[in-house]
């Protein structure tokens, strides 16, 4: 399934109004989305859930707000409980949606990876309580600012060999390591990746001001050699693009929906 998140037309810009995605699912060729949460939303899950009742379009994923994650890199006082307690409202969340995966941010914010042994220990705790929802918890190559997040990847696979991986290309491109996905050290990794986001970036290796969510061809990620080892690898399932597409001006659906066919032509 090919899957946009919400996320690329949901913002501060429009005030977050998530009743605008009725009118989006209708003139975009995706197969679904992938609701992205915010902090904002935990106050208004009834009305969302009552809001999407009967979609045409599925959420397949959910994306763990992503404060979840800040907190659990900060790890001062106070922030394991909160941010286990947001996490079950978020599974709660997904399950009412309909959803089957679950993307987090198991490092992010300002500490970001700074901490990565209690993050661990954190995913554990996580992953229990997704469970508990029927819910794949998949844990995200997020940018790090200290190591990296294919070392961190294979890190988590040695001491939980089933855990799930989503792969996002920016992510990768950002550290420079879209192409050492292919590389047979990370073959292991690739064969947990349970989702992929798809998203172009232009920039150096950690160029911190160059993180924008570009639209395929907007940057200089290798799509082509990218997409050729994910057929090569037989991958079949999800892939959600995070583009963004609006500003205060209004949305850019017509970005949207070429990254949507570009991936359905790479795909082919």
């Amino acid at each position: 399934m090919i899957l946009c998140s919400t996320g690329a037309f949901l913002g501060r810009a429009n005030g977050r109004d998530y009743t605008l995605l009725a009118d989006i699912s209708r003139k975009l060729d995706c197969d679904g989305f992938e609701f992205m949460m915010y902090d904002d939303w935990y106050e208004k899950a009834d009305d969302i859930v009552r809001f999407f009742d009967g979609a045409d379009k599925p959420f397949p994923v959910f994306h763990i707000e992503k404060g979840v994650g800040d907190m659990i890199s900060r790890d001062a006082p106070g922030d394991s409980e909160m941010a286990t307690e947001l996490f079950e409202q978020n599974c709660q969340l997904a399950a009412r949606l309909g959803s089957k995966k679950l993307v987090l941010h198991l490092w992010s914010g300002k500490d970001s990876d700074k901490y990565i042994p209690h993050n661990m220990v954190m995913y554990r705790q996580l992953r229990e309580i997704a469970e508990r929802y029927s819910l794949l918890l998949t844990v995200e190559n997020v940018v790090c600012f200290f190591f990296d997040p294919m070392t961190h990847m294979r890190h988590l696979m040695e001491f939980f060999p089933d855990i799930a991986f989503t792969f996002d290309t920016k992510m990768a491109e950002f550290h420079g390591q879209t192409a050492d996905i292919a590389k047979e050290e990370n073959r292991a990794v690739w064969g947990k990746v349970a989702h992929l986001h798809v998203n172009d970036y232009k920039g150096g290796i950690k160029d911190w001001g160059s993180l924008a969510t570009l639209h395929i061809g907007e940057g200089q990620v290798d799509f082509r050699s990218f997409f050729d080892f994910v057929k090569t690898m037989g991958y079949s399932g999800d892939i959600t693009i995070e583009s963004t597409s609006f500003d205060k001006e209004g949305m850019y659906l017509d970005k949207m929906a070429k990254s949507i066919q570009c991936v359905r032509d790479y795909m082919k």
